[in-house]
């Protein structure tokens, strides 16, 4: 059995690397999909175009627009003096943002009151629009913070007005909420997800393409030698491709391993199970090297919207949310995160690797099942 095994690697691992195209496709383009994917998916918003209406034109309500600028995040394009001009700024979309300020804003500060400000935003892009208005709430709640603290030193020891209550936040795992921290681990998944998926779901069905298939079924090998002759090197494979993209992710994205190495190895052994598995069962239902391939993008777009990667489950649908336990990238998606970000260890992951477990088990063995109904 070990010697049948054996040489069904070495047929495999030739097979793999006699086009030198391959190589590349192994090798080189995981690791630009990953540079290139982890600076796409990035949800950070900088530079935000803006107009400012300034109807009060006073100490006040400059200082404001200073603020919005000091920031950071917002670049003021134009100072405009027209609600018409307002219009057709945002309209044409050279700004995202319209600061307005009326008259009597300072007026309104001095005297005690509370002084509108209007900030018009473009909705278009709502995620966008949502983070855009985050910031302007941060920078206005800091001004009317320091209006209230001057105007309160002003005033006699005995009649200042009560203190309030003030949040501080602190944010744990991603202390600058940098998207790019969150979507590289995510993107790690989705890279080893798709390279393994296609090469072992093009596995057995090249076999039945270049008419080899006849020659495997009269040799003494059982299915079970098959299937781990035809697992085995892409696991190995994809393994080697998971350091590098990972080695990748730390040192050129800085993104930190805060938990065990040897956990990551573990949990995505075992999700590279499920993934080899699936790709087996794609090939063995699949008659040409074409399905296989229309199957495995059936499958994997599914995988990824279902994945908690683009879309939080909690906001899915209930029926929807129960369907994503099928799915491994799912779990593969809390381990990663788990292991980069947060740094905890089996203890709090052990549900997901059981999942994945459960759910590469199954699938491996419909596909023996499967590949001996192939061979019947």
């Amino acid at each position: 059995m070990r010697e049948r095994i054996k040489h069904m690697l070495v047929k495999e691992f030739i097979e793999v690397f006699r086009d030198p195209r391959m190589k590349i496709l192994i090798f080189v383009v995981p690791l630009l999909q990953l540079i290139v994917f982890s600076y796409a998916a990035n949800t950070d918003v900088r530079h935000v175009a803006a107009a400012v209406y300034d109807l009060d034109n006073s100490v006040a309500s400059r200082e404001l627009v200073g603020r919005f600028v000091k920031s950071g995040y917002f670049d003021v394009v134009e100072y405009i003096s027209s609600g018409a001009r307002e219009r057709e700024l945002l309209d044409r979309g050279k700004v995202l943002v319209v600061l307005r300020l009326d008259k009597g804003f300072e007026g309104d500060i001095l005297a005690g009151h509370s002084a509108p400000f209007q900030m018009i935003i473009d909705g278009t892009d709502s995620n966008t629009a949502g983070i855009v208005l985050g910031y302007s709430n941060t920078i206005v709640h800091q001004f009317s913070q320091s209006v209230l603290a001057e105007r309160n030193a002003h005033l006699p020891g005995d009649v200042r007005q009560p203190g309030e209550v003030t949040l501080q936040t602190r944010t744990w795992f991603n202390e600058n909420l940098e998207s790019r921290t969150f979507f590289v681990p995510g993107v790690i998944a989705l890279m080893i997800t798709l390279l393994t998926l296609l090469l072992t779901s093009m596995a057995v069905v090249r076999e039945k393409e270049i008419g080899t298939m006849e020659q495997i079924m009269v040799t003494p090998i059982r299915p079970v030698e098959f299937i781990l002759g035809k697992t085995v090197p892409f696991a190995l494979i994809s393994f080697v491709d998971l350091a590098l993209v990972a080695v990748a992710g730390v040192f050129w994205f800085d993104i930190p391993v805060r938990g065990s190495l040897v956990l990551l190895v573990f949990s995505m052994s075992v999700y590279l199970l499920s993934t080899l598995s699936i790709g087996l069962l794609i090939s063995t239902v699949s008659q040409t090297q074409q399905q296989a391939m229309m199957s495995t993008f059936f499958f994997f777009m599914p995988a990824v919207l279902l994945s908690g990667f683009m879309f939080p489950i909690a906001n899915m649908p209930v029926v929807v949310q129960w369907l994503t336990y099928l799915n491994p990238m799912r779990y593969a998606m809390v381990i990663l995160w788990g292991i980069f970000l947060k740094g905890v260890g089996i203890n709090i992951l052990w549900t997901q690797i059981a999942a994945l477990a459960v759910i590469g088990a199954a699938t491996l063995v419909l596909a023996s099942k499967r590949f001996r109904k192939t061979l019947a």
